[in-house]
């Protein structure tokens, strides 16, 4: 099966985890887009979506699927989202999609986080997949310098000859040559730094599972 054919495959499957009457949380992503075709499918039988991103709320809303603001919801049931890394444990690296900060808000106001990817994020540990971090600009230098002296290379991710905007007005540093053998202390301390405003190790706000998908169809990792 082609790697879109596996997405497609986990985006089916992640309809198993939806709710009926309630509303969902919603990531965003190459396969998260295959989620949400198939969501479609049963968009009346829920109330509605969270979603992480504004490209997500334009493919809901013309699916004709409700989108909720999230100060709206108290909480969700699930949030279904991909991840560009998945490890072991459940904890993941996102942002590929520059979505980081709103996809951990969502994350953290939902009861279950189910990871939808195909068999190739899955990894022994985390780093090899340039992790992105959400940073206020005034701070780049500074905060790339600190990755300098954690033994990583950081670069200012570009969109048309630019610094890429996020949906927050933020730009989004790529950082390589990482080695994350502990996401959560990794991850306390990466956003305690002035300037950060998310960084994408997700421990705290882990996976609890992971539908991924194999060449022998969708395996179901529980953490």
């Amino acid at each position: 099966m082609t790697q879109d054919e596996l997405k497609a495959l986990v985006g089916q499957a992640a309809l198993h985890y939806v709710v009926p009457g309630e509303i969902v949380g919603v990531g965003t992503g190459s396969t998260v887009n295959k989620f949400i075709e198939a969501l479609a499918s049963m968009k009346d039988q829920i109330r509605g979506a969270v979603s992480s991103s504004e490209a997500s709320t334009h493919r809901l809303k013309a699916l004709g699927i409700p989108v909720f603001d999230c100060n709206d919801v108290a909480e969700l049931s699930v949030y279904i989202d991909g991840a560009d890394e998945i490890d072991g444990h459940g904890h993941m690296v996102k942002g590929g999609g520059a979505a980081l900060t709103r996809e951990k808000i969502v994350a953290a106001q939902s009861r279950q986080f189910v990871c939808i990817a195909d068999e190739s994020k899955l990894v022994k540990t985390l780093g090899a997949f340039p992790l992105p971090v959400e940073v206020i600009p005034m701070a780049t230098a500074r905060v790339m310098r600190q990755f300098a002296a954690m033994g990583g290379v950081a670069q200012i991710r570009q969109k048309d000859g630019q610094p890429l905007v996020t949906d927050n007005g933020q730009h989004i540093v790529d950082v390589t040559g990482l080695q994350i053998t502990d996401p959560l202390a990794f991850e306390t301390q990466v956003s305690q730094w002035p300037g950060v405003v998310t960084v994408g190790v997700f421990a705290h706000q882990k996976a609890h599972v992971c539908l991924l998908g194999t060449a022998s169809g969708v395996q179901t990792l529980a953490f």
